[in-house]
C-alpha cells in the first residue's frame, strides 16, 4: 500500500495526535479529516497541518484507510453507514472498547485494526496497544506500523488482552499525573513556590522512567534508592501498610469494569 490516502472520521485531540505525526513521516499520501459539526476546529486543523476537510461520505472512496476517531457511543451509527460506503478500505479505530470482533461484525470480511494510544500520543510518546482483525493483511500491517510510529511504542496484544490491559497504558497515565499533583502539594507545603515544586516533581518523574526505560528492573531501582532501616524505607512502609500495590490493582480493575459496561 504505497503511500496511502487516510480519511479521519472524528477530529479530537488523539486524531490530531496521529495526523500531525503522520505528516512529519512522509510515508503517506493525502490526509483528510472530518467531523460532525464543529466547522471552526476543522478549518483551525487545515492551517496548522495543511490537511484536507471535507464530509467523510462524499471522499470515502479517494481513501484507502479509514480512521475512526470518534468516541465509542458514535460508532454504531457510523458503522452502519459505513457498511454500506466501504469498498476494501482498513479500518481502523481508536475507541475503549471498539475491537475487531465489533468492527468486523459490522464490517464484515474488511480489514480491521484497533489500537489503543494514550495521552503521550500528543507528544509522540504513546504506549499504544493494538490488535488486528482477521482479514488484515501484510499490506495492512506496513501502514497500521506507520500509524503507530508516528505516535510513539507499540505492543500487538490480543482484543481480550488489551481490554484488560487499557487501564494500565491508557489510564494509569492519570494515576502518574495525580501521584505528581500530590507531591507538588507536598513540596509546596514546605514553602515552595508552584513553580519550583513542580520542577523537582516533574524532573524526579522524568528521571525515573528514564531509568526504567533504560532496561532497568524497578525492584532494582527502588532497592538502590532504599537503605534497609533508612528514611525512604520508612515512608515505603507507609505505603506498604496502606496497601498501595493493591490499592493500584483495584484501580485497575475499577477502570476495566467501568470500560466493559460502557463498550456495552
Amino acid at each position: 500500500m504505497n503511500k496511502p490516502n487516510i480519511l479521519f472520521i472524528g477530529a479530537g485531540r488523539m486524531a490530531e495526535a496521529i495526523f500531525a505525526g503522520l505528516k512529519q513521516s512522509n510515508t503517506i499520501g493525502t490526509i483528510t479529516i472530518s467531523n460532525q459539526s464543529d466547522q471552526q476546529r476543522l478549518e483551525q486543523l487545515k492551517d496548522t497541518y495543511e490537511v484536507e476537510t471535507a464530509s467523510w461520505q462524499e471522499v470515502i472512496s479517494d481513501h484507502e484507510v479509514i480512521i475512526l476517531a470518534m468516541p465509542p457511543s458514535a460508532h454504531p451509527a457510523v458503522l452502519t453507514k459505513l457498511a454500506n460506503k466501504v469498498d476494501n478500505q482498513f479500518i481502523i479505530t481508536v475507541a475503549a472498547g471498539i475491537g475487531p470482533s465489533v468492527l468486523e461484525e459490522a464490517l464484515p470480511n474488511r480489514p480491521t485494526a484497533w489500537i489503543m494510544p494514550n495521552t503521550a500520543a500528543d507528544i509522540g510518546e504513546s504506549m499504544s496497544l493494538f490488535a488486528c482483525g482477521k482479514h488484515v493483511l501484510q499490506k495492512h500491517r506496513e501502514v497500521l506500523q506507520t500509524i503507530l510510529d508516528a505516535i510513539g511504542e507499540s505492543t500487538e496484544l490480543t482484543e481480550e488482552q488489551i481490554h484488560h490491559l487499557t487501564a494500565v497504558t491508557g489510564s494509569a497515565p492519570a494515576f502518574v499525573y495525580h501521584l505528581a499533583e500530590s507531591l507538588e502539594v507536598t513540596a509546596k507545603s514546605y514553602g515552595l513556590s508552584t513553580e519550583v515544586a513542580r520542577k523537582l516533581v516533574v524532573q524526579m518523574v522524568y528521571g525515573s522512567a528514564s531509568m526504567l526505560k533504560d532496561g532497568r528492573e524497578a525492584g532494582d531501582l527502588r532497592d538502590q534508592v532504599t537503605t534497609p532501616g533508612g528514611a525512604t524505607a520508612a515512608g515505603l512502609e507507609v505505603l506498604e501498610n496502606a496497601n498501595f500495590s493493591d490499592l493500584l490493582h483495584q484501580a485497575v480493575l475499577a477502570v476495566n469494569a467501568k470500560a466493559a459496561e460502557q463498550a456495552k
